[in-house]
């Protein structure tokens, strides 16, 4: 099993975790262990591209696509006139 070390955790917060951990039985350790892995099992991780999230939040907001005008003029080659 893996191990980390949490650093720079606010007094308060460590003294929350204390107090929790105690009315529920459990070392700090193993209360820290549970609130860590009730949250990332309940997390979902989107393997989407940004692209995709962008035109599902517009296809969700059932916004209408204008259409746009064929090109009518081909591509030019870049200038680099200094």
């Amino acid at each position: 099993m893996a191990s980390i070390t949490i650093r720079n955790l606010d007094e308060s917060v460590k003294a929350k975790l204390r107090i929790v951990a105690a009315n529920h039985g459990h070392s700090m350790e193993e209360e820290a262990r549970t609130i860590l892995r009730n949250t990332l099992n309940n997390e979902t991780i989107s393997d989407k591209t940004l692209g995709q999230k962008i035109h599902q939040r517009f296809m969700a907001a059932n916004v209408e696509m204008p259409e746009l005008p064929k090109r009518s003029d081909l591509p030019r080659a870049a200038e680099f006139d200094i």
